[in-house]
């Protein structure tokens, strides 16, 4: 059994759905490593990680349009407000989706259905720069 660690920086520009999927099938090739299991985390409270489908970008949209109506900014009794207006609606947000992705490996990349992507969220309205931690764990 081997493992492999390895970290990813993801810029983002405001709301919306980031496609890493390319960086992370790259990250897992470069490791050798035919079967496993992978582990994608992001070190963040106000962004989170979905895999959803990466054929028709009006999923995207709607994602992101469902979770503004979920949780809209300016409520007035949220109390965590120090960063704007987005600040504790990000954080909601971020716990109604997740922090971690666990992705089967199988022959050396991570075994997504033909229309899965895997997606930084980004719930915050500016950009930002994410952090992820990738570890693999196989044969």
């Amino acid at each position: 059994m081997r493992q492999a660690h390895g970290e990813l920086s993801v810029s983002t520009r405001g709301k919306g759905l980031y496609d890493i999927s390319r960086e992370v099938r790259q990250w897992v090739a470069k490791q050798g490593i035919a079967c496993g299991l992978l582990t994608v985390f992001l070190q963040h409270t106000s962004a989170s990680l979905t895999i959803q489908e990466n054929a028709d970008p009006d999923v995207r949209r709607d994602m992101l349009e469902f979770y503004e109506r979920l949780v809209p900014e300016n409520t007035p009794w949220f109390r965590h407000t120090l960063e704007g207006p987005d600040d504790m609606p990000s954080h909601i947000r971020a716990s109604l989706t997740s922090a971690s992705l666990t992705i089967p490996v199988r022959g050396g990349a991570p075994a997504l259905g033909t229309w899965q992507g895997i997606y930084v969220f980004e719930h915050r309205a500016g950009p930002e720069r994410r952090n992820l931690l990738l570890h693999l764990l196989g044969e």
